[in-house]
């Protein structure tokens, strides 16, 4: 069990927000094979506060996807609040603060892991979002920016803490590393160790549902977060929730989930788009075929809904 603020998950893991990637569509898929709460994907604030932003299937929640998270991207104090009253107005159920975000364009903005570098501003801006919502806020850090010193991260997770933040989310590395390397998971311990009573979520690294598991048990902190794992492979929900019962997925089974999320995508945007933006879940889905490169090259080659299908068809025979 996992408990945020008024949000009770019957796990401790949920799926994160991915920019590009969760939308309803992935949501769907993840929720279905167990996932307890999924986010919607990253939200510049600036955008979040005119209406039509959630016209877009990243960002539109459902109503059979409760609870569901909002992750927040920006520097500007007032405007992440107004973004937040924005998310929670339209139905969001808790709201992630991003100061974790290594991609360069955000660092050039001076935002996500770069305000690192400013603990007064992160705690600026979570101090008005805090005071603007009435559902649960956490949120989500690197150990550094550079990996010179954490004392901005302890200042940061201590005046949060002290402020009431229902859940530090934390993924091991430092901003300059981006994804390279490996996520220190050890480090995660020390954060548990000094603030016992704050929920703390760890990210980063979490491919199977082993290293889930153990590094929750090993570390001793609350939950884990499972981003780039949970890509083309919602099984990983289950193999959580079943354990040592999980039975893989048969090449037959995995057609169905591969079709079935492609018609969600379907759904999502029109066919032309649909085809091309659904080619990066196919690299990942196509992983556990035994002919993946093969059965790669043909859904890759593919223009056309008819010919994904046909795809489908012929590597999985659904």
């Amino acid at each position: 069990m996992l408990k945020i603020g008024n949000i009770i998950l019957d796990v401790p893991y949920f799926q994160a927000s991915l920019s590009g990637y969760s939308d309803y569509a992935m949501r769907a898929i993840a929720r279905e094979f167990g996932a307890p709460m999924t986010f919607a994907g990253v939200m510049l604030a600036k955008s979040v506060i005119h209406p039509k932003v959630f016209n877009k299937p990243s960002f539109k929640p459902g109503g059979d996807e409760h609870p569901i998270g909002a992750q927040l991207l920006g520097e500007d104090a007032e405007v992440m609040a107004k973004a937040a009253k924005a998310v929670r107005k339209v139905g969001f159920d808790l709201i992630d603060l991003n100061f974790a975000c290594p991609a360069p364009k955000v660092l050039r903005r001076k935002r996500g892991g770069y305000l690192l570098n400013e603990p007064d501003k992160v705690i600026e801006i979570y101090n008005a979002v805090r005071q603007s919502v009435d559902c649960p806020v956490t949120m989500k850090l690197r150990t550094s920016f550079n990996n010179e010193s954490y004392d901005n991260f302890r200042d940061i997770c201590t005046r949060a803490v002290a402020g009431g933040v229902d859940a530090l989310i934390v993924h091991p590395r430092a901003v300059c590393q981006r994804f390279t390397g490996s996520a220190d998971w050890r480090f995660l311990s020390e954060v548990k160790k000094q603030f016992p009573h704050t929920i703390i979520i760890g990210s980063g690294d979490l491919f199977s549902a082993d290293t889930i598991k153990n590094n929750i048990k090993n570390t001793g902190i609350d939950g884990a977060v499972i981003a780039r794992g949970a890509i083309g492979n919602p099984w990983i929900f289950s193999q959580l929730r079943e354990g040592e019962k999980f039975i893989p997925p048969t090449l037959e089974q995995q057609g169905e989930v591969i079709l079935k999320h492609f018609d969600l995508v379907c759904k999502l945007y029109k066919h032309k788009k649909a085809v091309g933006y659904f080619r990066k879940f196919t690299a990942i889905y196509c992983k556990l075929h035994p002919l993946r490169r093969k059965a790669q090259k043909t859904l890759f080659a593919a223009k056309t809904v008819e010919e994904v299908l046909a795809g489908i068809k012929e590597w999985y025979g659904v």
